[in-house]
Formats: C-alpha cells, sequence, structure tokens
C-alpha cells in the first residue's frame, strides 16, 4: 500500500505533476469545441451544395470540388492529414499548434459532419420545399428557414456522437507537439519512467469524459423522442 501510495506521489503530487494532465484537458477540450464548430460551419456548407445539386443540378464544379474533398478526407487517417497540414501546409508558419490542431480535426470532422446534415436535409419530404417556394420564398431561405431546422432536429444526436468521437481523435495531435490530455500524461511518464498510472489516468479521464457525453446525448435523444409523441 505504502508503494502504491509513493507511486501516486511520485506521479502526480510531486513538482504538481498532476497539472501536465490539467492542462492537457483544457487544450484537449478546447481542440474539440473549435474543431466542432468549423466541422459544423463548413460541413453545412458542404452538405447544402451537394443536397442542392442533388435536387436543382445546379453547383456542379462546386459539388465535384466537395466530392473530391470527402474522398481524400474520408480515405485517409486523421493523424496523416494532422502531420499533413503542420509540416507541409504550415510549416513556415509561427500560428499556435493548438490553432492548426484545431484547424486539422476541424476539416477532418466538416467530412463527416457533411454527410451527417446531407442526410438530415435529403430526410425531409420535398413537399416542405414545395411548400417554402410556392410561398415565394427562394431555395436559399426555403432551406435556411424551413428545411435546415428540420434537419438539424433529426441529426441532433449523431452530431453529438461526432462531439464524442472527436475528443478521441484529439489524443494524436502529440504528435505534432500540442499539449494535449494525452501528451501531458507522456510527459510524466517520461519524467518518472512509470507508465502504468499515468495512462491509466489519461484512460480514465478520456472514459469519464465520454461517459458524461454519452449519457448527455442519451438523455437529449429521449427528449426529442418525447417530443415528437406530444
Amino acid at each position: 500500500m505504502n508503494t502504491f501510495r509513493e507511486k501516486i506521489y511520485q506521479n502526480f503530487i510531486k513538482d504538481d505533476r498532476y497539472m501536465y494532465l490539467v492542462k492537457g484537458l483544457g487544450n484537449t477540450l478546447i481542440m474539440t469545441a473549435v474543431a466542432l464548430l468549423i466541422g459544423v460551419v463548413l460541413g453545412f456548407l458542404i452538405a447544402v451544395i451537394r443536397t442542392t445539386y442533388d435536387r436543382t443540378g445546379k453547383m456542379k464544379l462546386l459539388n465535384v470540388l466537395c466530392r473530391v474533398y470527402l474522398t481524400v478526407i474520408r480515405g485517409t487517417p486523421v493523424m496523416i492529414q494532422l502531420l499533413i497540414i503542420f509540416y507541409v501546409v504550415f510549416g513556415s508558419s509561427r500560428l499556435d499548434k493548438l490553432v492548426i490542431a484545431s484547424l486539422a480535426f476541424g476539416l477532418n470532422s466538416a467530412a463527416y459532419v457533411a454527410e451527417i446534415i446531407r442526410s438530415g436535409i435529403m430526410s425531409i419530404d420535398n413537399g416542405q420545399m414545395e411548400a417554402g417556394r410556392s410561398l415565394g420564398m427562394s431555395y436559399g431561405m426555403t432551406m435556411l428557414y424551413i428545411i435546415a431546422p428540420q434537419a438539424f432536429k433529426n441529426i441532433l444526436p449523431a452530431l453529438a456522437n461526432e462531439f464524442i468521437v472527436l475528443i478521441k481523435e484529439t489524443s494524436v495531435s502529440g504528435y505534432i507537439g500540442t499539449m494535449d490530455l494525452t501528451r501531458g500524461g507522456d510527459i510524466i511518464r517520461s519524467t518518472t519512467y512509470e507508465a502504468f498510472l499515468p495512462l491509466i489516468a489519461v484512460a480514465l479521464i478520456y472514459l469519464a469524459i465520454v461517459m458524461i457525453l454519452t449519457a448527455g446525448v442519451g438523455r437529449l435523444e429521449r427528449r426529442l423522442r418525447n417530443n415528437e409523441r406530444k
């Protein structure tokens, strides 16, 4: 027991080493939130372009570019994308690593969010679009004020699940030296030469976050189902 207490002290208490985990967790949450914001905004634009092409045949060139983007992003590992953006795209830039990592994860998330939003838009009956146009609304206004709100309600649980996945994906940001949660645990491990406790602590923190978010998603889904019954 004393040995275990000593290991706790050496890994987390001595020299305030637990602060590596605290700072790493903060950066992980910041990265995830910024990446999700980028993913939702860019994903929505891509989804609208692809849906518009499917329904009207317009925006052909933009649709081709979007399909190429989706194919490349979804067909390559997120870690490779992160390394390319850091070492190639921003290789000579002095931009903060946290910003670069957030951008990389945001661009990756946008590809998946786009398909989630697109599926939500396509699930709305065409009669909704026709009703909006019959009222004199333009295609863009109908999409923004009639289709999008209904689609958003349908895809909200899926977007929440994407947020959960995104949190775990940010664990590879340490490859570019970003001080995230995983990197914090690795710094403690390299200092104390003790791998078990730091890595277990990191895993438990990730698990706790995911369990909290999963519970939140489940509650959100139940509320949406209850609202549909009313």
